[in-house]
């Protein structure tokens, strides 16, 4: 392939990165501006021109996936030789290959979860942490590690972090000191030791620095906003005192500060680096105006007042130390659009509703992803979207009835059903047995204070005592043993195709992806920002993570929240503050918000058919009535849709709910409709549904 012929396509500025071979440089990135394109021709066109041995370059990423893409693309481009690695992977290789001629002796066994080591530690403390607690003290020994901190000076740092663990903090230091005893005993090595030793062999051996940076004499590094200290401390042992390194970045994509990365070295890189050439990449390429429009909105109020990662501030008066705004390369696009609901259940069964009417559309599944702030939101929708017939995928996190504490809690229930403690038969009792068991395994009323695992947990148990609420609503005979089978049935239905389902992701976990559709779903005070972002970097942090969540979006946006949690709830919710001011900025709300909005405005809650009375339970409002208000009920129509839905179920490989709730067929049993319009009327049948299952349910009906 031909030196000149890398070059074409590229745009005027990405077209500089390239032919800025030598020398430091700093490329500042936005989202979707084709970064990895920039960098893999950087490379193959100073290969090709042979200004570097593609054999002597070694381009650093954080993930393995983005590691094989790099490869795989230099290869396209005629430079099959290059050295894409992550820190760790690097590390390791270099660690092994220099063990015996530096060390000797038998090799330190690298550990890849600190738990075990972290429990036998705090049994030698004679502390007696759960396995919340353990991964909680195993993060912020991974933090402190991160971010060369000792036992000794954990505490102090842990304060002027402003961090709030949810150990106390003396514990941990003391768990801390015998973890690292425990493993120079036992001569075992984890991540942040990797680096560290693979740091110190070059500093303290020169001949093997000499043969390395022989080696390695160009360096690449993406993501560079998300360098810890440890991370900078081996990229410099690296170098020596060679600046030929092109580091890539976007401060407004900085969402890892908690775990020690720091955007300063990007910030800082042409004060570290005189001199150093810095290329801005701002043209678009994946959003439409619309998007780009609302992501600009949003990170363009970030710091005011105040300067933080993409903001001129002290020290940052060099390039890098302003704001990216992006500038749309796309065709338009429909707007973004904002929905507020009644309450979260609302809102996913929507976000559910909608997600199947773009597959409808045309818009794949696998184009889809729902994204949310904490891990533990996704119950929500992946009961809402089995329910309409979505296929799901998560991505970043156990399902969540494969969560430990999901499994606990369930193994837990099933125990107290065999042991006969049934709740009583007015939906209060199930409400409180499950209440009753899940505070043995951990719950509270409260929720526990920071982040972390425990906080995690919390919002996993949490959901488990919402889901019996809702199902003692639409079912007050419910007992123990039927909400022990309503879980196992919801969780066989988790099973979605892999890569054919719409992606549940929490926002960390969607960053460096992209969909054609995308729904942000939860956004309310206390969830983002999180409640426990306290300091104005900690929520300028949570602004960065919604700005990372918009431009995940090519085509379709949503942006909701809930005014309560649950059906029937107090509506205190506040929409999230980073929303202020930007519907009008992304367009003015829909006419399906608004015309939803004048709906409720007018009319109210939903009256009892019967008596007038506002309906306000999830049961009453499918019934139309209230639960002790009479009402004319075929009970031969009622058997037969119940025999009817359990054959579709056992044809379609489904639970029941997933068909149609109880609920549902006792309101259509009462309302015995008589036409397509009189069955549609009724809550629970969705336009989904009726398409799916009106002809054979009409049918039933005798119509």
């Amino acid at each position: 392939m031909m030196a000149e012929s890398v070059l074409a396509g590229l745009d005027p500025e990405q077209r500089e990165v390239a032919e800025a071979v030598q020398g430091p440089v700093c490329v500042l990135a936005g989202a979707g501006t084709g970064k990895t394109r920039a960098i893999t021709h950087r490379i193959a066109y100073a290969a090709l021109t042979g200004v570097v041995t593609p054999q002597r370059v070694l381009a650093v990423t954080f993930t393995t996936r983005a590691a094989g893409e790099l490869r795989s693309r230099l290869r396209m481009l005629g430079a099959p030789g290059v050295q894409a690695r992550t820190f760790h992977a690097a590390a390791l290789r270099q660690l092994t290959y220099f063990w015996p001629r530096v060390v000797g002796g038998e090799p330190p066994k690298i550990i890849d979860s600190k738990i075990t080591l972290v429990a036998d530690a705090a049994r030698a403390c004679r502390l007696p942490f759960g396995r919340t607690e353990l991964r909680d003290v195993a993060s912020e020994i991974e933090w402190a590690k991160a971010t060369q901190h000792r036992p000794e000076d954990y505490p102090a740092a842990v304060a002027k972090a402003g961090r709030k663990p949810s150990t106390e903090v003396v514990d941990v230091a003391r768990v801390y000191a015998m973890y690292e005893q425990l493993r120079r005993e036992r001569n075992l090595l984890d991540f942040e030791g990797m680096l560290e030793l693979t740091a110190a062999v070059l500093t303290e051996h020169r001949e093997v620095a000499n043969q390395v940076r022989e080696q390695y004499r160009h360096f690449v590094v993406d993501e560079f906003q998300d360098v810890n200290p440890l991370q900078k401390m081996l990229l410099d042992a690296w170098l020596g005192d060679r600046d030929d390194l092109c580091v890539v970045g976007d401060p407004n994509q900085t969402i890892y500060s908690f775990t020690g990365a720091s955007p300063s070295h990007l910030l800082d890189f042409t004060r570290e680096h005189p001199g150093a050439k810095v290329v801005r990449l701002v043209r678009d390429y994946r959003s439409t105006p619309q998007v780009v429009r609302l992501a600009n909105g949003v990170i363009g109020q970030a710091g005011r007042g105040q300067a933080g990662p993409g903001q001129a501030g002290p020290g940052q008066a060099g390039p890098e130390g302003r704001g990216l705004e992006l500038v749309a390369q796309r065709e338009a696009g429909p707007e973004p659009v904002f929905n507020e609901y009644d309450d979260e259940i609302a809102e996913a069964d929507d976000a559910a509703r909608r997600a199947r009417k773009l597959i409808d559309e045309g818009v794949p599944a696998r184009e889809m992803a729902i994204l949310f702030r904490v891990n533990a939101q996704s119950q929500a929708y992946e009961a809402a979207l089995a329910a309409a017939g979505v296929p799901y995928v998560l991505r970043g996190a156990e399902r969540f009835f494969e969560r430990p504490e999901v499994k606990q809690s369930v193994f837990m229930l099933k125990a107290a059903t065999r042991a006969g403690a049934d709740a009583e038969t007015d939906g209060l009792g199930l409400i409180q047995t499950v209440r009753h068991v899940l505070l043995g395994a951990g719950f509270s009323d409260r929720p526990p204070e920071g982040a972390g695992a425990a906080r995690a947990k919390w919002e996993s148990l949490a959901a488990l005592a919402q889901l019996a609420e809702d199902m003692a609503a639409d079912d007050p005979q419910a007992g123990l043993p039927e909400f022990v089978a309503e879980l196992e049935e919801r969780a066989a239905a988790q099973h979605a195709p892999p890569l054919e389902g719409v992606t549940l992701a929490s926002l960390h976990a969607a960053k460096g992806l992209e969909w054609d559709a995308v729904f942000l779903v939860g956004l309310v005070e206390g969830t983002l920002p999180i409640i426990y972002a306290e300091t104005p970097a900690q929520v300028e942090e949570e602004r960065r993570l919604l700005y990372v969540g918009i431009t995940r979006a090519r085509v379709h946006l949503s942006l909701s929240w809930a005014l309560s949690r649950s059906p029937g709830g107090a509506r205190h919710r506040r929409p999230s503050r980073f929303l202020t001011g930007l519907t009008g900025r992304a367009g003015t709300p829909t006419p399906a918000r608004a015309d939803r909005t004048k709906r409720r405005a007018a009319k109210g809650p939903q009256p009892c058919r019967v008596c007038g009375r506002p309906l306000t339970a999830a049961v009453e409002r499918k019934l139309g009535r209230c639960e002790d208000c009479p009402s004319e009920l075929n009970e031969e129509l009622l058997i037969a849709l119940k025999e009817w839905r359990a054959q579709v179920s056992e044809e379609q490989k489904v639970p029941t709910y997933v068909v149609f709730t109880d609920a549902t067929l006792q309101a259509i049993a009462e309302h015995d409709p008589e036409s397509v319009e009189d069955l549609a009327r009724i809550p629970g049948v969705s336009k989904v549904k009726l398409d799916r299952y009106g002809d054979a349910v009409l049918t039933l009906c005798g119509v």
